[in-house]
C-alpha cells in the first residue's frame, strides 16, 4: 500500500469513514492491527516480555499505542515513535441533551476545541461516540445523519454575507425533528444503536460529525476533501507505515495516537498524560532494562510528531510568511517555530530530510507569519514529558478545523511513505 497511492487513499477513506469519533478511531486502529497479527494488551493484566519481532497494541479510551519490534533487541534499544491524535474540533453532546424550542426538537451541544463554526451550518450531521451502561459496559454508537444546524435565511438577515457572527450558545444547537410528534429522543436513538434500553445508559461521551464521505475532487482528481483530516491524515499514515515496514534491527517502531490534542492534551489519554510513559516503562521492564539502559535508549530515540499544517491560501496570501509558502502537492512539511510551539530543531530537520529522501518524497517547510499566532502540537509535550528528541511534521491543508478540510493526495501518500522510512531508520 505504501507503493500504491490510489490504494492508500482508498484505505484512508475507509479509515476516516469508520472513525467519526476518537473512540471509533481507536477501535478501527485496533481492528486493523488485530487483523495484521498484533496482540491486544489489557492494561489491567500482566504483559508478556517483548521479544524480537513482537507486535502489540493497547487502547486507552480514545487513544491507542502500538509497537512493532525489530530483530536483535537489547535493554537499550531505542524507539521510533510516530505521534498523532485521534480527536478533531467539533461539538460534544451535553447532559440532558433533548429539548424543544418554538416547535422544534433540538439537542444541546457544547463546542469542542476550535472549529470553524460556520462550516458546520446546513450539513447532514450524526451523533457518534460511546455509551456506558450502569454495569460499566462500554458500547460504540453512531446514529447516522439525523441532525442539522440550520442557517438563518438571508431574507431574515440581509447582512449575512458581510459578516456572520454566530452566538456559541444560541445559534449552534442542531435540530432533529419537530415537536408535534414526539419522535425518538437522542438517548433513545443512542440506546437503539447500542442495542440496550434507554434507561440502561448511565453515561455518554458522544460527539456530532459531518456525514459526507471523503472524496477526490479537483480538475484531475488530485485534491482530497474530507472531514477530520486534522488529524486522521497522520493517524492513517502511521498505521499504514507500521503495518508495512520492518523496523530497523535493534529498534522498536511505535504508533502513538492520543486523544484530546484539540483541548491541550491534558487527560489520561492525551499526550500530557502518562499513557506513552506507562507503555514504554512496561516494554522496558520486559527487556530487563536498568535505569542506565533506559536513559541510553531514550537518548537514542526519536519522535515524529505528525499533525496537519497550513498550505498557502490563494485568497488570503497575506496571512502567510511572505517567503516560506508551502503548497498542497509540494510534499509533507517540516514545521518550525522559534518559540517552541513546534519541537523541530536542526537535528530534526536533518532526520526528516533523510526520511523523505529515502522514501523519494519531496518536502517543504512551514513557519508562521510573525503577526499570526502559531498553533501547537503534541511535539513539545512529548519532548518535555518523555525527553525524546522530537520533530514536528504534517500534511498541508486548506480549511483546517472546518467540518470539511482539503489536502492533496500526493502529500497524504507521501507522509505515509516518509513515516515508513522513519521506522526503517533512515
Amino acid at each position: 500500500m505504501l507503493q500504491d497511492r490510489d490504494a492508500y487513499i482508498d484505505s484512508l477513506s475507509a479509515f476516516i469513514g469508520d472513525s467519526p469519533s476518537s473512540f471509533h478511531a481507536a477501535a478501527a486502529l485496533a481492528a486493523a492491527l488485530d487483523s495484521a497479527g498484533f496482540t491486544a494488551h489489557d492494561e489491567t493484566e500482566e504483559w508478556e516480555a517483548i521479544a524480537d519481532g513482537s507486535r502489540g497494541f493497547v487502547r486507552r479510551d480514545g487513544a491507542l499505542i502500538a509497537w512493532r519490534a525489530g530483530k536483535a533487541l537489547s535493554p537499550d534499544s531505542p524507539v521510533r515513535v510516530l505521534g498523532s491524535h485521534t480527536d478533531s474540533p467539533g461539538f460534544v453532546v451535553k447532559p440532558r441533551p433533548d429539548f424543544t424550542a418554538h416547535g422544534w426538537r433540538q439537542v444541546g451541544v457544547e463546542i469542542y476545541g476550535g472549529p470553524l463554526l460556520t462550516s458546520w451550518l446546513d450539513r447532514d450531521l450524526e451523533f457518534a461516540g460511546r455509551i456506558v451502561t450502569a454495569d460499566g459496559s462500554e458500547r460504540l454508537v453512531r446514529t447516522g445523519a439525523v441532525a442539522r444546524i440550520p442557517q438563518l435565511a438571508i431574507h431574515l438577515d440581509r447582512e449575512a454575507n458581510t459578516g456572520l457572527a454566530l452566538d456559541r450558545q444560541r445559534n449552534v444547537q442542531p435540530v432533529i425533528g419537530v415537536a408535534v410528534d414526539r419522535g425518538r429522543s437522542l438517548r433513545e436513538m443512542l440506546a437503539e444503536a447500542a442495542g440496550v434500553e434507554a434507561d440502561e445508559i448511565a453515561g455518554i461521551d458522544v460527539r456530532m460529525h459531518d456525514t459526507q464521505p471523503p472524496a477526490r475532487i479537483g480538475a484531475d482528481g488530485e485534491l482530497y476533501a474530507s472531514p477530520r483530516l486534522d488529524n486522521l491524515s497522520s493517524v492513517g499514515a502511521g498505521l499504514a507505515a507500521l503495518l508495512a515496514t520492518e523496523p530497523a534491527p535493534g529498534s522498536i517502531a511505535m504508533l502513538a495516537a492520543f486523544d484530546h490534542e484539540e483541548l491541550g492534551s491534558n487527560s489520561r489519554s492525551g499526550a500530557s498524560g502518562p499513557f506513552l510513559e506507562d507503555v514504554l516503562r512496561r516494554l522496558r521492564a520486559g527487556l530487563g532494562a536498568s535505569v542506565e539502559d533506559t536513559a541510553r535508549a531514550l537518548a537514542a530515540s526519536w519522535c515524529v510528531s505528525a499533525d496537519a499544517g497550513h498550505s498557502v491560501h490563494p485568497n488570503y496570501a497575506e496571512k502567510h510568511d511572505p517567503h516560506v509558502r508551502p503548497l498542497a502537492g509540494g510534499g509533507p512539511m517540516l514545521k518550525l517555530n522559534a518559540n517552541q510551539r513546534y519541537a523541530s530543531d536542526a537535528h530534526g530537520a536533518a532526520l526528516w530530510r533523510r526520511c523523505c529522501d529515502a522514501a523519494d518524497v519531496p518536502m517543504q517547510e512551514f513557519v508562521s507569519n510573525n503577526t499570526v499566532p502559531c498553533g501547537s502540537t503534541i511535539g513539545p509535550i512529548t519532548a518535555t514529558r518523555i525527553g525524546i528528541r522530537t520533530v514536528d511534521v504534517g500534511v498541508p491543508l486548506l480549511s483546517m478545523h472546518s467540518a470539511r478540510e482539503l489536502a492533496h493526495v500526493d502529500d497524504l501518500h507521501g507522509l505515509a511513505r516518509a513515516i515508513g522510512a522513519f521506522y526503517a531508520a533512515a
